[in-house]
């Protein structure tokens, strides 16, 4: 027996018990997310315990065959199916259902190939063995990784996250330790590496998470007050001011109310988010950094076509203000708010003198 082994997986197993609780008692999250990350946790300790079962019941007595039959089984079959649990937890969607069904179907496909030693296979000394189609178990390991992967950077690209690098450096971590299992089956180090990717990914979702308003999904007013005090580069500001807000809440409700500014808000992400960074930072009031370089005008043409197209199945929906300020590197971002703030309000007073075209 492994000793070294048997002691980290321990370490593992006890690891992830501590996550999951921390999980369940962490505010930021929603019972979605905590749910879907704390059966991550689960599922990993569980396969955990199963590479333990089978290191410990390969090559011992043959009323044991069974046991690493079963263990082996589920090691094998469930691993893809904790980078699909973890992708549920970021967002759960029509892709995701698909995966469970392939997880499913890999499941059903291992079960009716033991027999045949496809992939592997337990001889009747109880010995484990690889079989002559094992390739397919780390190649639907490696898709089910890539799967994650894209939805993850399809996520945050949505929710303007802009540290797509480092997952691909969690993600080639991981690939690459799995691969030293793969061709080195002595050395046990899949379920660690598995484990830190596990945390690591909830890091940096529950990180991601902290910078967005709830109920826009635009980055919120923490995140624009750390990004303008330690801005790097020249940029433009532009605020948004939904007009006549309050009627739209008297008249129809806080809940058409939040619709709105959702809609809003989504018009603002589409049309200046490829090139700056959206914020809410107020009840009704919005803002974007935009990147110097970018065209301004060209971004503003997009949000009217944005908010015209709402406005056709959503006709309460208030009209936007807009105004902007040169943001220079240093300068003080008060100031520059109330530059934009006063340009936004002229430009209210010119738009109640004539019929709006947004």
């Amino acid at each position: 027996m492994d000793y070294y082994f048997l002691i980290i997986s321990i370490i593992d197993i006890f690891v992830l018990g501590i996550m999951s609780i921390l999980t369940k008692c962490n505010e930021t999250l929603n019972m979605q997310q905590k749910k879907w990350f704390i059966r991550s946790f689960l599922l990993i300790m569980m396969i955990s315990a199963l590479e333990v079962i089978t290191v410990v019941a390969d090559n011992s007595s043959s009323s044991f065959r069974w046991i690493s039959i079963i263990a082996n089984y589920l090691g094998f079959g469930l691993t893809p199916a904790v980078a699909i649990f973890l992708a549920a937890a970021f967002d759960k969607n029509r892709s995701t259902k698909f995966a469970f069904l392939a997880e499913g179907a890999y499941l059903l496909f291992l079960a009716a190939a033991f027999p045949c030693r496809i992939v592997f296979y337990v001889d009747e000394n109880n010995q484990y063995m690889r079989g002559d189609s094992f390739w397919i178990y780390p190649a639907v390991y490696f898709f089910s990784i890539i799967y994650l992967l894209v939805m993850t950077i399809f996520i945050a690209g949505k929710y303007q996250n802009k540290s797509k690098n480092s997952l691909y450096l969690i993600a080639a971590f991981l690939l690459a330790c799995t691969t030293i299992q793969v061709f080195f089956p002595e050395i046990h180090v899949t379920w660690l590496c598995v484990s830190l990717l596990s945390i690591l990914f909830f890091i940096y979702c529950n990180g991601m998470w902290q910078q967005l308003d709830e109920l826009t999904g635009l980055l919120n007013q923490k995140s624009y007050l750390n990004k303008t005090s330690s801005l790097s580069r020249d940029m433009t500001l532009i605020v948004f001011d939904v007009d006549d807000f309050k009627q739209v809440n008297d008249n129809y409700g806080h809940l058409t109310g939040d619709r709105c500014l959702k809609e809003i808000a989504d018009c603002i992400k589409k049309a200046y988010s490829k090139a700056g960074f959206c914020y809410r930072i107020g009840g009704d009031e919005f803002c974007v950094l935009l990147n110097a370089e970018a065209e301004e005008e060209s971004c503003y043409r997009m949000l009217i076509k944005e908010l015209n197209l709402r406005r056709e199945t959503l006709k309460m929906m208030p009209y936007v203000s807009v105004g902007s300020a040169s943001f220079v590197k240093g300068d003080n971002v008060l100031k520059v708010k109330e530059t934009a703030d006063n340009n936004m309000y002229q430009f209210k007073k010119k738009q109640k003198k004539k019929v709006r075209v947004i």
